[in-house]
C-alpha cells in the first residue's frame, strides 16, 4: 500500500524592530503591557509552541508537548539573535525541538534555515543574494549546531538566480506556494504538464538549474494552508486534524506527503491557544498507524523527486502579481480602504539609488583594509554573531590586506555597517503594508539613514539626493503629504550619534549615583570626572566623559554641563573636551556661582564660556527619558495621592449612601474617591501574607459595588503578577511548600475578586519544573496549587 505522510512547517519571523543605533528594542506602548512586539509575541506563540499544553475536558493540563520536536520549521535570524538574549531558554527548547527530531528522523533536523533578513531575493543583486543565504546559514550553524538541509525564502519570493544561490551553499531543498510551479513533468520524459496552481503537492521536484546544479522544491498545500491561516481551521483542534487527514487523495497511488506552510505565529499569536489546536493534532497524528509525521529533508532522503519543475520567476506566496507588492502599487495590501500604494515604487527606487552609492564606497575603500570586500563583507557575520574585541580582531586577521591597525579597523568596521544596514533597510515588511509613514517602512529608512550616517566618514553626504527622491513617495496621510515630510519628522528627529549618546548620560548623572564605567545600549561610558550640586529644586552638573561604540569602535571624549532649572526643565551642553586645566578653573567658577549666586548667573556663565550643542529632557531616549521623568514627579504623584485621600476620607461614607440610592456622584467626588480606593487596594495587595489584608481589599470592594466602583485593572494586575513571579521561583525542595501555597492562593484570590485574568503560563512552567526534583511526599503538598493553576495533579510527576 501506498504510504502517508504528513508536515506542518511554521514560517516564525518577525521583522527586526531594533534602534538602529541603540541596537535593541526601545519600549512600544502598544505592545503593552509587553515592553515590545517580540516579548509579546514570545509570550502568545514562540514559547507555548515550546510547552504546548494538552488540556482534558475541564481545560486542566494533562501533558505538554514541544511542537518543534513534531513541525517543520524556520526562525528568522533577527528574531532568534533577539531571542537568544531576551527568551534565551525559549531558543533551548527551539534547538531541543530539533535535535529530539533528528533522533526521530534518520538524521534531519526539523529546523530550516531561512535568508538573513527577509529580502525579497528576486530584487536583491546577486552579490546580495550570496550574502543573505550565506549570512542566514552563518546563523543556523550557531543556534543549531549543525548544517541546514533547506533554507525559506522571505515570502518565498524565488527566480532561479536566487535558487542557485542556494544550491551554490549547499542548500537541498526549499517550500514554495503551489502557483510558483510553471510546469512540471516525470523526470526524463519531456511530458510537461502546465496548469497554474495545480502541481501535485504530494512530492518533490528536482528544479534543474543552469549551473548544472539542481535543488529540491516542495510545494505546500495551498488549500489547507489558507484555511489555517484565514479561515479559523486552528478554533477547533478536531477539525483541524479532519482536514488535514483529507489532505490525502485515495486516488494517487504513490508514496504521498500532505503538507502545510503558514506563518509560524498562527499558532499562538494571531489565533489565540493555536498552540494548543497545533499539540493536539500533532500527538494524534503521531498515534495513527496510517499517517508518519515527517519532516522534508527525511523524505527527501526517503522519496528522491521522480519529477521535475520548471518555476515562474518573481513569484511569491503573498502576491498574486509575483513580487509586485515589493516595487509597485499592484492591488495586495492589508485592507485599508481608499489607500493607494503609489510610494512602494519611489521608495525602492531610492532605496536602490543610495545602495548603489554605498556598494561604490565599498569598492572604493575596501581595498584599504580587505583583500576581497565581497568576501569581508559575506564573512562579516562572525562579528553580528558574536560581537566582541576577539572576533572582531579574527575577522580582520582572516580578511585584511595589510597591516593591522586602529585607523584600519575603524575603516573596515565603518564600511560593513554601513552594508549591513543597507541590507537591513531592504527588509521585506517595509513594502507589505499600506502606508510609506507605517511603522515597518519607517524601520527601514531607520536603516537608511544609518547608512547615510555612516558614510559621511568617507565624506559623502547622500541625504539630500535621497530625501528628494522620497518626494516622489506620496503618503495617505495628509500631514505627512510624501516620503519628505516622513523622514523630516520621524527618521531625522531620532538619529543618534556619538555626542547625543553623550547628551543622553550627562543629564541622567543627577539622578544616577557616579560610576566610573556604564553601559548605554551598545556603547561603553567612562566616567573622567564629575560634579553634582543641588539645591533647592535647582541641579547643576558638570563631567567629562568617553563613550565608545561597541558596533564600529569609534570613540570621542567631550564634557558636558546641565543645568536643571525645576520639574522637566533641563539645559544641557555638550562640547569637545579642552585642556583639563581650562575645565578644572571653570568647575571651580561654575560651582562658586552656583553656591552663591542665582540660577541666572549661572545661565549666564554657562553661555559665555560653555559653547557647545544643547540639548533637552525630550533628546533622551525614551527609556532614560521616563525614568528621570518618574523621579522628578514622584513627589508631586504622591501629594496628588494624598490630596485624593484627604478629599475622599471625610465623604466615604456618603459615597456609600449615595451610591446605594443610584445618586449620580460627580465626577470630581468619583475620581478622588477612585483613585483613593485604587491605591488602598494597590497597598493591600502588595503585602498579602497578611490575610486581613485579603479580607481588607474584599470588603473595600463590597462598598465600591454601591457606586460601580471599577478599580484600575492593569496597575493592579502588575502589582500581582510581579507577586506571582517572585514567589513561583521559590519553588524547590527546602522552601516552606505550605506557606508559598497559601500565598499564592491569596494572590489568586485577590486576582479572582478584581475580575483580573492572571496570566498562569510561566507559574505552571515553574510549577512543573521543580517537581521532578521532589520526592512524591514533597510534590503532595502542591497538589492544591496544581489544581489553582490548572494542572492535573497526576502531571506533578511530569519530567521535561
Amino acid at each position: 500500500m501506498a504510504k502517508k505522510y504528513l508536515c506542518i512547517h511554521g514560517h516564525f519571523y518577525q521583522p527586526p524592530r531594533e534602534n538602529p543605533w541603540l541596537e535593541a528594542i526601545e519600549i512600544q506602548d502598544s505592545a503593552a503591557p509587553f515592553h515590545n512586539w517580540n516579548e509579546r509575541i514570545t509570550r502568545e506563540c514562540y514559547g507555548p509552541n515550546a510547552r504546548a499544553r494538552l488540556v482534558d475536558g475541564e481545560g486542566k493540563i494533562i501533558n505538554l508537548l514541544n511542537n518543534y520536536a513534531w513541525m517543520s520549521f524556520n526562525f528568522g535570524p533577527t528574531l532568534l539573535a533577539w531571542m537568544a538574549d531576551a527568551a534565551p531558554e525559549v531558543v533551548a527548547r527551539i534547538v531541543e525541538g530539533d535535535r529530539l527530531s533528528r533522533e526521530r528522523r534518520r538524521g534531519h533536523g526539523n529546523a530550516m534555515a531561512q535568508v538573513y533578513n527577509h529580502v525579497i531575493m528576486p530584487l536583491a543583486s546577486a552579490l546580495d543574494k550570496k550574502t543573505q543565504v550565506l549570512w542566514g546559514i552563518a546563523d543556523f550553524r550557531l543556534r543549531f549546531g549543525r548544517e541546514p538541509e533547506g533554507m525559506w525564502l522571505a515570502e518565498t519570493a524565488a527566480d532561479i538566480a536566487s535558487l542557485e544561490a542556494l544550491a551554490e551553499a549547499g542548500i537541498r531543498f526549499t517550500v514554495l506556494a503551489p502557483r510558483q510551479a510553471k510546469r512540471w513533468s516525470p523526470l526524463g520524459k519531456n511530458e510537461w504538464t502546465e496548469a497554474a496552481g495545480e502541481v501535485d503537492p504530494s512530492r518533490a521536484y528536482r528544479c534543474n538549474l543552469p549551473s548544472g546544479r539542481s535543488i529540491a522544491i516542495f510545494f505546500y498545500d495551498g488549500a489547507i494552508s489558507q484555511a489555517v491561516a484565514f479561515e479559523k481551521l486552528l478554533d477547533h483542534g478536531e477539525k483541524f486534524l479532519d482536514r488535514l487527514r483529507n489532505g490525502f487523495d485515495p486516488g494517487r497511488e504513490h508514496d504521498q506527503l500532505a503538507h502545510i506552510a503558514t506563518d509560524g505565529e498562527s499558532y499562538g499569536h494571531h489565533h489565540a491557544y493555536g498552540d494548543m489546536a497545533l499539540a493536539f493534532v500533532l500527538e494524534q497524528l503521531e498515534k495513527d498507524p496510517d499517517i508518519q509525521l515527517t519532516n522534508y529533508g527525511e523524505f527527501l532522503e526517503l522519496h528522491p523527486p521522480e519529477w521535475e519543475v520548471e518555476i515562474h520567476d518573481n513569484s511569491s506566496w503573498s502576491c498574486v502579481h509575483g513580487v509586485e507588492r515589493w516595487r509597485s502599487n499592484c492591488g495586495c495590501n492589508s485592507g485599508r480602504p481608499g489607500w493607494q500604494q503609489e510610494w512602494r515604487a519611489p521608495l525602492r527606487k531610492a532605496f536602490d539609488w543610495l545602495k548603489e552609492r554605498v556598494d561604490q564606497l565599498l569598492v572604493d575603500h575596501g581595498k584599504r583594509c580587505f583583500r576581497d570586500p565581497w568576501a569581508a563583507r559575506d564573512g562579516y557575520i562572525d562579528v553580528i554573531l558574536q560581537r566582541n574585541p576577539e572576533t572582531i580582531t579574527a575577522f580582520f586577521e582572516k580578511h585584511r590586506s595589510g597591516d593591522l591597525n586602529q585607523e584600519t579597523r575603524h575603516v573596515g568596521l565603518w564600511l560593513m555597517e554601513m552594508q549591513r544596514h543597507a541590507m537591513l533597510m531592504y527588509t521585506s515588511c517595509g513594502w507589505f503594508f499600506d502606508e510609506i509613514s507605517g511603522l515597518e517602512t519607517v524601520q527601514c529608512l531607520r536603516y537608511a539613514a544609518r547608512a547615510i550616517q555612516l558614510a559621511r566618514h568617507f565624506d559623502q553626504d547622500f541625504e539630500a539626493d535621497f530625501v528628494k527622491q522620497l518626494e516622489a513617495a506620496p503618503s495617505n496621510i495628509p500631514e505627512f503629504g510624501n516620503g519628505r515630510a516622513v523622514w523630516e519628522r520621524l527618521i531625522r528627529p531620532g538619529r543618534i550619534d556619538l555626542e547625543r549618546v553623550l547628551a543622553h548620560h550627562a543629564i541622567g548623572v543627577i539622578y544616577r549615583d557616579r560610576e566610573e564605567r556604564n553601559r548605554v545600549y551598545c556603547y561603553d561610558l567612562e566616567t573622567l570626572d564629575q560634579q553634582v550640586a543641588s539645591r533647592g529644586a535647582s541641579n547643576v552638573a558638570l563631567g567629562r566623559f568617553k563613550v565608545r561604540s561597541r558596533i564600529t569602535e569609534s570613540e570621542l571624549v567631550a564634557e558636558f554641563l546641565v543645568i536643571h532649572f525645576s520639574g522637566v526643565d533641563f539645559h544641557a551642553v555638550l562640547r569637545k573636551a579642552p585642556p583639563v586645566d581650562k575645565y578644572d578653573a571653570l568647575k571651580k567658577k561654575l560651582f562658586d556661582v552656583y553656591e552663591t549666586g542665582s540660577l541666572a548667573d549661572v545661565t549666564a556663565l554657562a553661555t559665555e564660556e560653555f559653547n557647545g550643542e544643547v540639548y533637552r529632557l525630550s533628546d533622551l531616549f525614551v527609556e532614560e527619558q521616563r525614568r528621570v521623568i518618574g523621579i522628578i514627579l514622584k513627589e508631586r504623584f504622591t501629594e496628588y495621592r494624598l490630596e485624593f485621600e484627604r478629599l475622599a476620607n471625610p465623604d466615604e461614607d456618603v459615597i456609600f449612601h449615595l451610591g446605594q440610592m443610584h445618586y449620580p456622584l460627580p465626577r470630581g467626588m468619583r475620581t478622588a474617591i477612585s483613585v483613593a480606593l485604587d491605591h488602598r487596594i494597590a497597598d493591600a495587595a502588595a503585602n498579602l501574607e497578611s490575610e486581613e489584608n485579603v479580607k481588607r481589599i474584599q470588603s473595600m470592594l463590597e462598598r465600591g459595588k454601591a457606586w460601580d466602583y471599577q478599580p484600575d485593572r492593569p496597575m493592579l494586575m502588575h502589582i500581582l503578577a510581579r507577586q506571582l513571579k517572585h514567589l513561583t521561583e521559590e519553588f524547590n525542595p527546602v522552601a516552606d511548600l505550605a506557606a508559598l501555597a497559601r500565598h499564592i492562593g491569596a494572590v489568586l484570590d485577590v486576582a479572582s475578586m478584581l475580575q483580573i485574568d492572571m496570566d498562569l503560563w510561566q507559574a505552571q512552567n515553574r510549577l512543573l519544573d521543580a517537581c521532578p526534583s521532589m520526592d512524591a511526599a514533597t510534590r503532595a503538598k502542591l497538589q492544591s496549587l496544581a489544581e489553582r493553576f490548572r494542572i492535573h495533579r497526576q502531571l506533578l510527576g511530569w519530567e521535561p
